[in-house]
């Protein structure tokens, strides 16, 4: 029963009325709603319940024939947040099981997350008085948007499943190739984290983590998009002008002048997401064979000496091997940056211990392993006294590092092995793990010092030995990366 017909009714109106300007768009006619539920039939309508009862058929049938694809082509700039924010509700309170209707959701929310009703709203964080960091402006907005709807129970597993976000959107920030991007595997990962989530998703605070997410990671999209695009653009013109008309042959079917002119970014990025995966992974190949073979380089065969092209009988060359891994200096850039991440494992490792079971708390589950901690690790994580100056607090600090470099390098090792089938991927990963073997060695050094120290005093010698036997399992995992890498 509904506390407050009035209100949802109210509610409902707003959503049709936004229904029905989407549907009449795409039909190019207006499509006029049943008489008796008319705008100002329903203002003054005697029957509220009755109203409501007949308002709820009538957008679920409006709802069936609006797919996500076209709600993101309504959601535009210029949408009213008033009428975002009512379809919000409209989606926690009436959600399904469907897929559509979580991803009508997910699409709402991340508009109003890109559309703040002040500039830099959700930017503005703080402390709360006891020190603890307080939701984000923008969960606090939408536990305010959906108070008259009834949240769902985050469960454990739910509370992993987010945890995945934030390293999968590093990774995305780290591309800077589209074909990359798309071999990686992401978008896929992504859509099976929100699968999972189920019902959840419809809680303020998934969507405070989903929405960023989606922001963050669509920019990144659309900018190596529509370099991968102009690139393959770019081909065809100078292919053009030589003459040609074919770019190269993807599934089996060949690719002209005329259909890479043909290509719309824009009406790509805003197609059906089914329809449009596919042909994002179609430019993708294009662009792949057009490095591998670039149509310009074929154009200028007839020059090149017969020995250089062919082997034997007429044989073609084989492929150049793929030039072996250069480790890259490594810059105070990318330790800022790898600094920043080792401070969220420490952060996240740190949250997970206090509110685990003391039974299991030393068991940290992470993407693609366990990490194990000893007691004296686990002691140091859920520590009260880590802002105080003196020994023990230093050592206690000493271990979160050194379980946080730890864990990013075996995540990192994992990372190495699952991508051997993408060169680009697989040297991001490298990259990284060059910079977390310095990283590891100059910790070790830091240790060592601190070590040293604690064993002369008397009082704090026990503090050392936890110290020496992290330091042992950091070595261990600082070694195989360096021979994975080639530093060793």
């Amino acid at each position: 029963m509904v506390e407050d017909p009035k209100w949802e009714l109210a509610l409902l109106a707003t959503v049709q009325s936004f229904y029905q300007r989407l549907l009449s768009d795409q039909l190019g006619g207006e499509l006029p709603a049943p008489a008796e539920l008319a705008p100002d039939v329903i203002s003054h309508t005697a029957d509220v319940r009755a109203t409501l009862d007949r308002m709820y058929l009538w957008i679920q049938l409006l709802d069936m024939a609006i797919t996500p694809a076209m709600l993101r082509l309504g959601v535009q700039n210029d949408l009213d947040p008033e009428v975002a924010e009512a379809l919000l509700r409209y989606f926690a309170r009436h959600r399904d099981d469907s897929g559509a209707n979580r991803d009508k959701t997910d699409l709402v929310a991340t508009f109003l997350f890109r559309h703040p009703r002040v500039t830099g709203q959700w930017e503005q964080r703080g402390y709360g008085l006891d020190g603890s960091i307080p939701l984000s402006p923008f969960e606090i907005a939408l536990l305010e948007i959906l108070s008259e709807s009834e949240a769902p129970t985050l469960s454990d597993a739910d509370v992993q499943l987010l945890r995945e976000f934030g390293p999968l959107l590093d990774q995305a920030n780290r591309f800077q190739d589209f074909t990359a991007l798309m071999d990686s595997g992401i978008i896929q990962r992504v859509r099976e984290l929100k699968a999972k989530l189920g019902e959840s998703i419809y809680h303020p605070g998934v969507l405070a983590t989903l929405a960023p997410y989606n922001a963050a990671f669509g920019d990144r999209f659309h900018t190596l998009f529509a370099a991968a695009t102009k690139e393959i653009k770019d081909f065809a013109t100078r292919l053009e002008e030589l003459g040609g008309n074919i770019l190269s042959t993807v599934d089996g079917v060949e690719v002209t002048v005329e259909h890479v002119n043909a290509l719309n970014q824009e009406a790509l990025l805003q197609a059906d997401y089914g329809a449009a995966l596919d042909k994002f992974r179609r430019v993708s190949r294009l662009k792949k064979e057009l490095e591998r073979r670039p149509p310009i380089r074929r154009a200028h065969l007839d020059s090149t000496p017969a020995h250089a092209v062919s082997v034997g009988g007429g044989a073609a060359a084989a492929p150049a091997l793929a030039p072996k891994y250069a480790p890259a200096a490594v810059t105070p850039q990318a330790l800022s940056a790898e600094e920043a991440k080792l401070r969220r494992v420490e952060e996240s490792i740190r949250v997970f211990v206090r509110v685990a079971d003391p039974k299991f708390r030393q068991i940290v589950p992470m993407r693609y392993f366990n990490l194990m901690l000893t007691p004296a690790e686990v002691e140091a994580y859920t520590a009260d006294y880590l802002e105080q100056t003196g020994p023990r607090a230093d050592a206690a600090r000493m271990l979160l590092r050194l379980v946080a470099v730890t864990a990013r390098i075996t995540t990192e090792m994992e990372e190495l092995k699952r991508s051997q089938n993408s060169r680009s991927v697989w040297k991001l990963h490298a990259d990284s793990l060059v910079v977390l073997v310095d990283l590891g060695k100059r910790l070790a050094e830091a240790v060592d010092r601190l070590a040293l120290t604690i064993g002369q005093q008397a009082e704090t010698q026990a503090n050392s030995e936890p110290l020496r036997s992290s330091l042992e399992k950091l070595r261990e995992r600082t070694t195989e990366a360096a021979k994975l890498v080639g530093l060793a």
